[in-house]
Formats: C-alpha cells, structure tokens, sequence
C-alpha cells in the first residue's frame, strides 16, 4: 500500500501541471484503497500501447465513501475518467445523467467485457433501477459478494452466526464490530426484522430492499440501539485485523474482507468463519463506470475492457480477497481447491458444469445462499433519513476512554483559560503600576 501512495504521489506531482494536450494522454482513476493490483496499472500502460500504439500516463485516486466520490462528480470539478462506485451509487449517477455509455468496439482487439462477464452479474445489473436507462449499457461489473458475519470459531458457534440475533446476545458484550456502512447493515438487519412476513409471502427479499420507510428505519434502530452494548466499534477497514487479534468474537462484514482475515488469522494460529445468517443478507456489486465529466473516454474504454480479462481478474482477485465479475473457465479452473471437503454450487455464476466444485464457499457462495440474499438499492430522498439514523445509533456508542480524553481536554482548556487570564491581569496590573510611576 505504501508503494501505492507513493507511485499515486509522484504522478500527481509530475502531471499537476499539465496541459490540455497532456490530459488527452492521461487517465485518471478513482477507486476504492486497496481494490487492484498495483502491477496491474503499469501492464495497463504497457497493454494499451500494444493495442493502440498511444501513450498514457496514470493519476490514480482513493476513496473510501461511495458518498464522497459521488459529491465530487456531482459538483463537475472533476473530471475523472474510471470510478468504480457500487449497485446503489450506480442507480443514483443513472438517474441524475452523471455517466456516459459505454461503447464496447475495440476494433482488433477482443471484447472481454462482453465475453468474460457472468450472465449472473449482467443479470444483476438489469435489476438496477436507472429510470429506464440500462446499466449494463453504462456500467461493468468489477467486484461482488456477500455481507454476512466473520465470527471466532473458539468463541462462537455456527448455530449462533446462522442468525443476525446474535448481535443482541449479552453473551459478546464489547466484543462485536459492525462495518461502518449503514447500507450494508440496515438491509441485513430490516430482513431478519421481517423474516417472519418474508416467509408467508406477504413482502419479497427485493422489496424489503427498496424499504426506507419510517416504520422500517425505527425497526432497525431500534434494533440496533439494543445491539450497541455488544459493539466494540463501527469499522470502515480495521475489523479484519482486530478479528485476527481476536479483540472481537464477531464482525459483521463483507466477504472479501472475511476472506483476507481467514487467512491472516490462520497463519496464526487463529479459526475463523464467516455465514450468511439463514434469515437473508444484501449480495453488493462495484462496478467500472465513466462519469459525464470525463477527458480521455478511450483510454477509460480500454481500461475497463483490461479490467475484464481472465488473467488481471485472477491477479486482481489473489491480492484484495474479493471476488471478479469475471467467470471465464480459466478462472474457475484456478479458483478449484481440491484440499477443500464439500463442493458448492456455482453454476449461476460459471454456468453448466458447475453444479458441484470445491471452490471457496466464502468467495463464491452456494446456490442456497445467493436465493435468500437481495441487491441494495438507492434510497433517493429517503437517504436522508437513513443517515440521521446511523448517526444516532452510533452516536450513543461513547467509550470510557473517549470520555476520558474529552474530560482531560476540557480540563486542560480550562486551565489554560486561567492561565492566560492570571497572565493577562499581572501585565495589567504591571502596566498600570508604570504608568503610576510616570
């Protein structure tokens, strides 16, 4: 990573000056920390010079926050040529004209996006709602998973992970992180909340999706408050680490992020998990996009087409934890684990023949549990009041340690305060003596 901000540095150094000439020969990418191969931007440049015989330069950005990213385009000050926002963000930028369509002839040079692309993901972009637009035509899939709960083996049971009750078990009290992610938690939670009505058919996964009512948000905050004794901490990245050094029992998480833990953890000498509660969960997709602002939509083309062949989706893939939109057999043929005892079922992602593969059921999750988990959605106006929401649930979550230093703190602005008045009355006084004197 650090090599990372290095690289990301000096570009931004070198091309801060450049001109307009310049920037038709640069390509800027915003994408979240830690989500590609950093090799795979230095084969980029060497790739796209075969194919076109043009130079580019690379300037690229991070975020950690659909939000942030999403602001900055909305505003029109940048020019961004790749974003790589996710399902929701993507139905939110459709809606508001923010992205161009993506044009898929790369003359000689093949169409991986159209050909290495899972129907499964394509099938899952039809379902974005871009008010009559096609995501397909406008987005690519990158990554996808689950959200589910990471959970200590020596600690916690699977039948206690099969169920997003035991967020409000005393039994983990201090002793759970929840991603900070309000999306990601209020969908699994409001699904749990209604299990009962999902059961008798009276409301669908999809529709519990879309419920950003009044009566759904007080649900899940209240929920939510009475699971907070329990929560050591909302994390937007640390909670892999902390798992793996067993300062919490349970992680509510991604699965790309439970994969890297997984493995962390084993080298020493920790067990960890990772279910979708039989309840139901959301299943995320990120995709590659290019915004309305965009300078070198080409080179933005070509990138994303790079992004989608089999050998940079595995590379991808081996370095963060998370899973490709990519579903090609050499992919399936190098994800196989024959170590593994029980096959899953893939075949919505890879197709016929995929019935029964023993491949990582974290990454690419069996049949069963992909039909009882639903895509997010943008909340539109509602948003608002999601938000205000996790700012309460979070905000009553104070540490004694935060406390403390906010008692220190004023402590210390008081004693300052005195200080400078104790201060400001002596050279007071002092003047006033000399001018006595005089």
């Amino acid at each position: 990573m650090r090599k990372l901000f290095i690289f990301i540095s000096a570009l931004f150094l070198v091309l801060s000056s450049a001109t307009a000439a310049d920037r038709e020969h640069t390509l800027k990418i915003y994408n979240w920390a830690d989500y590609i191969d950093e090799d795979m931007l230095t084969e980029f440049q060497e790739w796209y010079k075969e194919q076109t015989g043009e130079e580019v330069e690379i300037i690229y950005q991070l975020f950690d926050i659909n939000e942030i990213m999403l602001a900055k385009i909305e505003r029109g000050k940048e020019d961004f040529d790749v974003v790589c926002p996710s399902e929701y963000i993507i139905e939110r930028m459709l809606r508001n004209d923010l992205l161009l369509p993506i044009d898929k002839d790369f003359g000689q040079t093949p169409n991986y996006i159209d050909s290495n692309i899972s129907p499964y993901i394509i099938d899952r972009f039809n379902m974005i709602d871009g008010s009559g637009k096609n995501a397909n035509d406008y987005a690519v899939g990158y990554m996808w998973g689950t959200t589910g709960l990471l959970y200590n083996t020596k600690y916690v049971t699977a039948e206690q992970a099969s169920s997003w009750s035991i967020l409000q078990d005393e039994q983990f009290k201090q002793k759970i992180f929840i991603k900070d992610a309000f999306r990601d938690v209020y969908g699994p939670i409001l699904v749990y909340l209604k299990r009962d009505a999902i059961d008798r058919g009276e409301v669908t996964m999809d529709e519990v999706m879309y419920d950003a009512s009044d009566e759904s948000i007080a649900l899940v905050e209240e929920f939510l408050k009475r699971a907070k004794r329990n929560v050591a901490g909302w994390e937007a990245d640390f909670g892999k680490e902390m798992m793996t050094k067993e300062k919490a029992y349970i992680n509510l998480t991604w699965s790309g992020d439970a994969v890297w833990a997984i493995e962390e953890a084993a080298d020493v000498g920790v067990t960890l998990d990772y279910y979708v509660p039989d309840e139901g969960s959301n299943v995320w997709f990120d995709g590659w996009v290019i915004p309305k602002y965009a300078k070198n939509i080409k080179a933005a083309r070509y990138f994303i087409n790079f992004m989608c062949r089999a050998d940079v989706a595995l590379k991808n893939m081996d370095a963060i934890g998370y899973v490709s939109a990519v579903a090609t057999p050499e992919v399936l043929e190098a994800k196989i684990d024959d170590s593994l005892e029980n096959g899953v079922d893939a075949s919505y992602f890879f197709g016929e023949g995929a019935e029964n593969v023993k491949i990582d059921a974290v990454q690419y999750p069996d049949r069963k549990v992909i039909e009882r988990c639903a895509m997010m959605h943008d909340s539109g106006a509602r948003t608002e009041q999601m938000l205000e929401m996790w700012a309460r649930v979070k905000g009553e979550v104070v540490k004694p340690w935060v406390l403390i230093v906010i008692g220190f703190t004023l402590l210390m602005m008081f004693i300052l305060g005195i200080r400078r008045k104790v201060l400001k009355y002596r050279h007071s006084s002092a003047y006033r003596r000399r001018r006595r004197k005089r």
